[in-house]
Parts: C-alpha cells; sequence; structure tokens
C-alpha cells in the first residue's frame, strides 16, 4: 500500500511554485478563452506559457494523455480532449492544469462561463466554487479527509446538485497523483488524518443532475448520465496547524475576467 508522503518545509515552496506556475498558466487562458477560440488553441497557449516559465505540462504523455490540458465542455466532467472544437455563447467549459516545475507538481482547475450562460449553469459554477471554499476550510492538521468530502457533498447536495463519487482529489508532490485520496463525499470524522506536511489536491466535482458519470471510449473523456452541465475547480493545500496554506491561486483569472467584464 503506498504511504503518505509528507514535505518539507522547503519543499511546499517548491510545490508553491509549481503551483502559481498552473495559477498564472489558467490566468492566460482567461486573457483568451471566449466564442469564436478552439480548444486546441487553448492547449497551444498552455503548453507554450508553461515551457517558456521553465515548467513541464505535467499532463502531457501522462499515462499517454495526449494533451497539455483537460478541457471539459457542458455535460462533459474532467479529462476531456483539447480539439478543433469552436467555443460558443453558453458553453461552460472546465480547465484542469499540471505542471512540473523543479521535480515538483501543482495541479488547479477552474470553470469558464463562455458569454451568457444558463442560470443553471450560472448557480452551479458558483455552488461547485463555494463547494471547494468549504472544502479547503476543513484541511488543517487534525481534521479528516471526511471531513473534506462531508463539506463539499453537503454544500452541493442542499442545492440539489449530483456529487462525483467516481473521481477524487488526490495528494500532490514528487507525482502527479499520490495518496491520500480526497473524495468529495464523506462522514465527518472518518477517513485519514490530516498532519503537518501534507500536500493535498481538493477538486470538487459537481453535476447539475444526477451524480453519475460515464466514461468515453477515447479512455479519458468522462460526462454526465443525463447531459445537463458538470463544473470541476481545483486547489492544491498545504497542511499545516491551526490555518489554511493555498498553495495556487484563483487571483489571476479573477482579475482578467474582471478586467474582461469591464469591457
Amino acid at each position: 500500500m503506498p504511504k503518505i508522503n509528507y514535505r518539507t518545509v522547503e519543499e511546499i515552496e517548491l510545490i508553491r511554485e509549481s503551483s502559481l506556475l498552473v495559477s498564472k498558466t489558467l490566468g492566460e487562458i482567461a486573457k483568451e478563452i471566449g466564442p469564436g477560440i478552439k480548444t486546441i488553441e487553448l492547449n497551444k497557449l498552455a503548453e507554450t506559457f508553461i515551457r517558456d516559465n521553465g515548467g513541464v505540462p505535467a499532463f502531457l504523455n501522462y499515462h499517454g494523455f495526449p494533451y497539455s490540458l483537460c478541457i471539459s465542455l457542458n455535460d462533459q466532467v474532467v479529462h476531456g480532449f483539447p480539439s478543433q472544437h469552436v467555443l460558443v455563447e453558453g458553453d461552460v467549459v472546465s480547465v484542469d492544469c499540471g505542471v512540473i516545475l523543479n521535480k515538483y507538481y501543482g495541479d488547479s482547475a477552474f470553470t469558464f462561463a463562455i458569454g451568457e450562460i444558463s442560470e443553471t449553469a450560472k448557480t452551479l459554477m458558483r455552488v461547485t466554487r463555494e463547494c471547494l471554499d468549504k472544502g479547503v476550510e476543513k484541511a488543517v492538521a487534525g481534521m479528516r479527509i471526511g471531513d473534506i468530502g462531508y463539506a463539499v457533498q453537503e454544500h452541493a447536495e442542499k442545492h440539489g446538485f449530483g456529487v462525483v463519487k467516481e473521481l477524487v482529489g488526490h495528494g500532490v508532490g514528487t507525482h502527479l497523483h499520490e495518496k491520500p485520496e480526497v473524495p468529495n463525499y464523506g462522514r465527518r470524522g472518518s477517513g485519514t488524518k490530516l498532519e503537518e506536511g501534507m500536500v493535498i489536491a481538493i477538486e470538487p466535482m459537481i453535476n447539475a443532475g444526477r451524480a453519475g458519470v460515464k466514461f468515453w471510449d477515447d479512455g479519458w473523456t468522462v460526462s454526465t448520465v443525463d447531459g445537463k452541465p458538470s463544473a470541476h475547480y481545483e486547489h492544491t493545500v498545504a497542511i499545516r496547524k491551526g490555518k489554511v496554506d493555498i498553495l495556487s491561486t484563483f487571483s489571476y483569472v479573477d482579475n482578467i475576467l474582471q478586467e474582461k467584464n469591464k469591457n
């Protein structure tokens, strides 16, 4: 059974640097994403930006995944392929990005609205981001994995949304996916105890309709069983005593989207 890796202060700072490069890459995506752009162009933009900043795209060739970003449209939950698909008004697009920098990984995801989207999609995006915030609040030493999952699940289901159970968050460090697994559901006070030095990715995947998903024949793409939209937000977080330490940030994305909305 793989063990949990506990990271030194120095290692956590290296993971923070990787996570900040992911965050900046998502900021670059925020500048360009909109109606009329092909998702493969966003993938190319991300790969160039990551390499120009001394990183390596963590997803590219990971278990054979052929792209630098996962770009999941509308009813796709995660692991969608960038393609010649042109984004249109009303699309909901989840962009998941990972990098390797100085041998350490960073991982984060953000869901974008393309132009004017449905009220259901707006609520879904807002609630999913709130689910992430509520899960992250529990990511302090002394809490348990089940406390994170319960916080996410309780908030999503309160709004009538489905919590994906087949896919989970994970530890992050010198590998993209490490122990422990971090489900978006659970019981308070259950599961692995959170201790200083653990670094985890918390990533609610929330569906507007039913919780169920289907796996595509491409071996990667996952979509909702009922065709309703899904949203996905993710932060990489270091476990500390008494305070939350989020290593990634949405500030780059938020600032750019605010500027775009003014214009």
